[in-house]
């Protein structure tokens, strides 16, 4: 899968600015951003739900338009609602049918995907009797039904216990082991920790940082350090070197610190003035970068707002 500037208006509003990326197969990607950052925008455009204002995007090296490629695409929108009146064995029969499935494979992949989403013992209950999280399960069954090769999902675990997100980490890890690419839009950033190979995040329709957990994180860190009466010349300094998250009285605490530059850090706090009382770096977690990530500048900001 992969977009080369991609690109989409709407009048007068750019939804998605030159968006460039590529997965490869058997990847779970992490696509993350803001709300409005062109998540569901750029989903829409690689589904063929949306056609771009100017750019290209391919999946399993066909164009979104391609009615072939799109029979091997499982998708969980954010948002979705099924008929009440239906049982879990007939929304599956009905999305068996659009997936263009011979009839004679029908009944185990029905059967498989209710396993998989934990609602063999209720596959025969009419959906209005489900709960949220339910439905949830049931909206990945209908995913996952047709044995996609890409599979994209959208908030999958948003209506779900533990034991539920629990269940969804280790369906995502199948489908890599056998081979699916799985592009997982997600608010919930610790579950992205635990199973994606890379990540994307997105602001304002762009790319702002990509690469696996292990670059987007590794490169800095968040430092505590205690003072005695901090100061605004204190803060000034210190946001030289990072984002500063806290200035308070007795400590200074700033995020995206390059290790290296630590040191420098406390010289420059000493230089302005401060006693230094202790110097504490942290590692950073996915949500620490990512709300460093959408503090920094960027050089177009004026070009697509």
């Amino acid at each position: 899968m992969r977009t080369d500037a991609l690109t989409k208006q709407y009048g007068p509003v750019t939804a998605l600015a030159g968006l460039s990326m590529s997965v490869p197969r058997g990847e779970i990607f992490g696509f993350l951003g803001p709300n409005g950052a062109g998540k569901t925008t750029a989903v829409k455009l690689l589904l063929g739900l949306a056609r771009p204002t100017s750019g290209e995007a391919r999946v399993l090296g066909a164009a979104p338009s391609d009615l072939e490629m799109r029979r091997r695409i499982g998708y969980l929108p954010e948002l979705f609602r099924y008929q009440d009146w239906l049982t879990a064995r007939e929304v599956l029969a009905l999305h068996c049918a659009l997936a263009g499935l011979p009839r004679v494979r029908w009944s185990g992949a029905i059967d498989a995907s209710l396993e998989i989403a934990g609602l063999t013992a209720r596959r025969d209950d009419r959906v209005g009797t489900y709960s949220k999280g339910m439905q949830q399960r049931l909206g990945l069954a209908v995913a996952l039904v047709a044995e996609p090769d890409v599979v994209f999902l959208d908030e999958p675990t948003s209506a779900l216990d533990p034991v539920g997100r629990r269940d969804v980490r280790e369906v995502l890890r199948s489908l890599k082991a056998r081979g699916a690419t799985v592009f997982l839009n997600s608010h919930m950033l610790s579950e992205v920790e635990q199973v994606c190979d890379r990540v994307a995040v997105v602001d304002r329709g762009r790319v702002v940082s990509l690469g696996t957990l292990a670059e987007l994180l590794g490169g800095s860190r968040r430092v505590r350090i205690g003072v005695e009466a901090s100061t605004a010349a204190l803060a000034a300094a210190a946001a030289a070197f990072g984002i500063v998250e806290r200035a308070g009285s007795t400590e200074i605490v700033i995020g995206g610190v390059e290790p290296g530059r630590i040191p420098d850090v406390v010289a420059a706090l000493v230089a302005a003035g401060a006693r230094i009382r202790s110097v504490a770096p942290e590692s950073q977690t996915l949500e620490d970068r990512f709300l460093a990530l959408l503090q920094e500048p960027d050089d177009a900001d004026s070009d697509h707002r």
